[in-house]
């Protein structure tokens, strides 16, 4: 026989599974004796309390065998000589997984990749951190396995209802992340592991017969009719199929610059911006547990905030316990901030976006624009930080109680940014509302969350990157609603807001695709 059964344990018991058994003994009516087994089905944090408990689902094995955890494989078949092709702009979540859905499916994909392999894109990176030297091709946002490869890898959604979720799950279990994913409230990967799941990923493709091509950049769409036959790239080839899939991300601006100079649809959607938050990890550990991490029992806390100020959202974005905080821009000139967590996420920083909702009302400096005001927008505030920075990626900052105040800080704290911050007044970088709206916010913050509001924390500009501003519409049909054949798709599209949702997008659109290919 087997039950599910929930269980409130202290994370000291948490660590120990004949306690569980114990417990769950208990719960179920049960001697200890009787209890073969079980599996964690969900694993939770209740930290509302003095003293804070760890929730477990449990499903438990009782006066049976008990079986090992399941993982359930997909197999993958050979698509190298598939009569049906399938062009997939972008090698990011929503790319690689509609490219696995098509080999699934019969169908060979072609991956068109504007940035590098995961490896040449280190190389890359570490240039940019050290000498703010940025390459617009291979960033933090460009390149395999798209922004989330190099930083986070936070698993968690809310996008439920556009797919399912353990299936994605379950497939990055396959291609070599740790189980627990399965069970955590709020599972996560790990930048410094999340790269070799990519890479097995890759390998997967090209020993299917898919194809996957690196620094591919798309410049030009070949229409016929209202029908997409293929794409040009910048090296002067061209790539035809029977369907295209547009998974480029929120920051690829070129793309949404080459659609609208060609006349095809493309709308204002609503995003966010502000800054980047820090404190140390032990000051929000405090605050949340109210004793500290135990000992390593509990893992760095996090924490969400959200507040409506003079009826604007004001929100923690990608909070990253233990992390570190990264550029994130795509082009010289212009300063992105973005944050990323390791696996154990040990570092001694707690950073977290805080930013504000941009509607399309607050983007009329440039309404001429059009369906680009948001873009234009967002690379304003972009350019404004790289000015006050001073220039090499260097990022202007301010102590959280001096930016409220209205005082340059005279010193900074350490900060885990590695091209280094600069002291000057955010007022000047971000655009007034935003400025009033965070002013207010962290002092409400502050309430909530009893010493959060300190001159120990540090506001770094500006995350701005939150998601696209842009939306490339699409019918019942997931198509775009002019252009058959065109299949706008991810974060990029706007349908998508990290990585499991993206990944379910990718699945969704190749698996219309594939419904409407093989009939």
């Amino acid at each position: 026989m087997q039950k599910t059964i929930r269980i409130q344990l202290l994370p000291r018991e948490a660590t120990t599974d004949h306690i569980i058994s114990e417990y769950a003994a208990q719960a179920s009516g049960h001697s200890p004796k009787e209890i073969t087994g079980f599996h964690i089905l969900k694993r939770s944090i209740d930290a509302r309390s003095k003293q804070p408990k760890i929730i477990l689902t449990l499903q438990v094995f009782i006066n049976e065998p008990f079986q090992q955890r399941a993982i359930q494989k997909i197999i993958f078949g050979d698509v190298s000589n598939a009569a049906r092709k399938v062009i997939i702009v972008g090698a990011g979540p929503a790319g690689l997984f509609a490219a696995l859905k098509l080999v699934e499916s019969g169908i060979q994909p072609i991956i068109l990749e504007r940035g590098k392999t995961i490896r040449a894109r280190r190389r890359d990176l570490a240039l940019l951190n050290k000498e703010g030297i940025i390459n617009p091709e291979s960033n933090y946002c460009f390149g395999e396995g798209g922004a989330g490869t190099y930083s986070d890898g936070k698993l968690y959604t809310r996008s439920t209802k556009r797919g399912n979720v353990d299936r994605i799950l379950n497939i990055l279990v396959q291609f070599g992340a740790e189980e627990n994913i399965l069970y955590e409230a709020h599972p996560h990967i790990g930048t410094n592991k999340l790269p070799r799941i990519i890479t097995a990923m890759h390998d997967q493709l090209i020993q299917s017969g898919a194809k996957v091509l690196f620094e591919k950049k798309v410049t030009d769409l070949i229409v016929q009719d209202q029908i997409i036959k293929g794409v040009k790239t910048a090296d002067g080839n061209s790539f035809e199929a029977d369907a295209v899939i547009l998974a480029t991300g929120h920051s690829a601006r070129d793309i949404f610059h080459l659609l609208h100079e060609k006349k095809i649809l493309i709308e204002f959607k609503p995003f966010a911006l502000g800054v980047r938050i820090e404190h140390p990890q032990s000051l929000i550990d405090n605050i949340q547990y109210h004793c500290g991490p135990l000992g390593g029992l509990l893992p760095p806390a996090a924490y969400s905030l959200v507040e409506q100020i003079d009826h604007r959202g004001v929100f923690s974005f990608c909070m990253c316990p233990g992390g570190i905080i990264a550029p994130a821009a795509t082009s010289s000139g212009e300063l992105v901030v973005n944050g990323w967590s390791p696996s154990k996420r040990n570092n001694p920083f707690a950073n977290s976006g805080i930013v504000v909702n941009i509607e399309e009302k607050d983007t009329k400096k440039f309404h001429s624009a059009g369906a680009l005001a948001g873009l234009y927008f967002q690379q304003e505030v972009e350019r404004k930080a790289f000015e006050y920075g001073g220039g090499k990626f260097v990022a202007p900052a301010q102590r959280m109680t001096d930016f409220v105040d209205g005082k340059i800080s005279s010193s900074l704290p350490d900060c885990s940014y590695l091209p280094g911050i600069h002291s000057t007044s955010l007022r000047e970088v971000l655009p007034g509302f935003v400025f009033e709206s965070l002013r207010k916010a962290f002092v409400v913050f502050g309430k909530k969350m009893k010493g959060y509001y300190t001159n120990d924390a540090i506001i770094v500009a500006t995350e701005s990157r939150t998601s696209s501003p842009v939306r490339i519409p699409r019918n019942d049909r997931l198509q775009h609603p002019v252009i058959h054949n065109l299949y706008p798709c991810g974060e990029g599209a706007g349908y998508a807001g990290g990585i499991v949702s993206a990944a379910m997008d990718g699945e969704r659109v190749a698996g219309v695709i594939a419904e409407l290919l093989i009939c």
